[in-house]
């Protein structure tokens, strides 16, 4: 199984996308683990969110392959402590055939299209965060799952 972190748009702090890059790094101690930057939608006048979530369901749907599983990192999802998220890809690892994609969404979410093909949705917190935050959280957790599921000294209870 591989893990695929696709996200709307680019990371513009350099602090940030250091640190992406550097639990990224790590993940890959654990699982094969890609990152993929989709560029954001070119909104224009009278384009409305539902025509720009449609826009960026379009450029998820490129990254998804049939039986991927695919989870949304979405407010209104399920809320796992980090040793239950790592649990939860740890099963995952064991029963997929395929990718387990996480999508992070644009600034208005995903559009239907895109929840209807979901598998799962994932909430990293009741509170709203700037994207690029929330990719720095999602990567550091997969790391954190990787140590907790080799028994390694990172995660502390």
């Amino acid at each position: 199984m591989k893990i695929k972190l696709v996200c709307i748009g680019g990371v513009s702090d350099a602090t940030i996308s250091r640190a992406i890059d550097n639990y990224a790094g790590r993940v890959g101690h654990y699982w094969p683990f890609s990152i993929v930057n989709l560029p954001d939608v070119k909104t224009t006048k009278g384009m409305d969110q539902t025509r720009q979530k449609d826009m960026e369901a379009e450029r998820f749907f490129n990254e998804i392959a049939p039986g991927d599983y695919v989870v949304l990192f979405d407010e209104h999802g399920r809320e796992f402590t980090s040793r239950e998220f790592s649990d939860y890809i740890q099963e995952k690892a064991v029963r997929l055939p395929k990718n387990l994609i996480f999508l992070i969404g644009g600034p208005y979410g995903f559009g239907q299209k895109i929840r209807e093909r979901a598998d799962a949705k994932v909430s990293l917190s009741k509170m709203t965060f700037p994207h690029e935050l929330v990719r720095l959280f999602a990567v550091e957790q997969f790391y954190r799952a990787g140590t907790i599921m080799r028994g390694e000294p990172y995660h502390h209870d």
